[in-house]
């Protein structure tokens, strides 16, 4: 205690000890700008420049660019199908029938312990054959029943050499991220009161009936958010489809860098495709997120 009774460690809110950020009202404001993305863009627009004026750049950037179609068009297609097994699963996971319930615990588990290499590689060169030999045997069943005898000799011939790497990517990828998705969907359902199904059914609902009309459109309102980031990860792992001969953006920039012996020019390039896609998506998340506060607000 000082002379006067007073503690000397507390500041008197109307005389700020030197440093404070009051002395400099501005401080705060633009410490909390987005520099970062201003740092981004002008490496950006660098980057672009140098695309535009340097050959060896243009021409890897010319030769990765012909695999993008391939990244994206694998993502569109594995990510609603991945979002469709993802809420059977969470369903499963939530549902009262023990069958459901450990069948689908026992999938998240297995798949969510495994590295996302490892699991591609089995479905592309192990559980891709599986299926095509059961498929087959489908087909040759269907034509001794004398069903869809069009379809039945399509299904009895299929070999393993025919199934596309693309058609294993996007396989093993929505068996992949179902897991992880699941997850997000069991979350944001298990976050709506119970309270609410039992009004439902009440009122005359089955329980389906209460999951589809009152809990799935609260619960996917909630999750938009996460399942916007997983759409991204997707996207970057898609990447390791590489590993399977998918000729996406990935494959591309390793042949280039391989055969030309261009690392910086071909792995630049790829780096700055995966940021540019990968940043725009995460603004588009960004704005979601604060949409559906301002409409939580209201």
């Amino acid at each position: 205690m000082g002379p006067s009774g007073a503690n000397p460690e507390v500041v008197n809110p109307s005389n700020p000890p030197v440093g404070s950020s009051r002395l400099v009202p501005f401080a705060n404001r633009w410490s909390r700008w987005p520099w970062w993305a201003l740092v981004t863009v002008l490496l950006g627009i660098v980057f672009v420049w140098v695309i535009a004026t340097d050959s060896t750049y243009q021409a890897a950037f010319n030769f990765i660019l012909i695999g993008l179609s391939t990244t994206i068009v694998i993502t569109l297609i594995a990510y609603p199908l991945a979002l469709l097994l993802g809420l059977i699963i969470a369903l499963g996971r939530i549902s009262r029938n023990i069958f459901a319930y450990q069948i689908s615990t026992f999938y998240v588990e297995i798949v969510r312990g495994l590295p996302t290499l490892v699991l591609i590689l089995y479905v592309a060169y192990g559980l891709t054959p599986v299926i095509s030999n059961l498929i087959n045997g489908i087909g040759s069943r269907m034509i001794e029943w004398n069903v869809l005898l069009q379809l039945a000799t399509g299904m009895s011939t299929l070999r393993v050499r025919d199934i596309s790497s693309e058609t294993r990517g996007v396989f093993a990828l929505v068996v992949a991220y179902a897991a992880f998705l699941s997850e997000i969907f069991r979350a944001g359902i298990e976050s709506i009161d119970r309270g609410q199904i039992e009004a439902a059914r009440a009122l005359g609902m089955t329980y389906w009936q209460a999951m589809y009309h009152v809990v799935l459109r609260q619960a996917i309102r909630q999750v938009l958010p996460p399942l916007g980031n997983d759409f991204i990860a997707m996207l970057k792992e898609s990447s390791l489809l590489s590993a399977i001969g998918v000729a996406e953006i990935t494959q591309k920039g390793g042949f280039y860098a391989t055969t030309y012996f261009l690392p910086n020019q071909s792995y630049g390039v790829l780096a700055f495709l995966y940021l540019t896609m990968t940043l725009l998506l995460s603004m588009v998340v960004k704005w979601i997120e604060r949409r559906m506060a301002r409409e939580r607000r209201a």
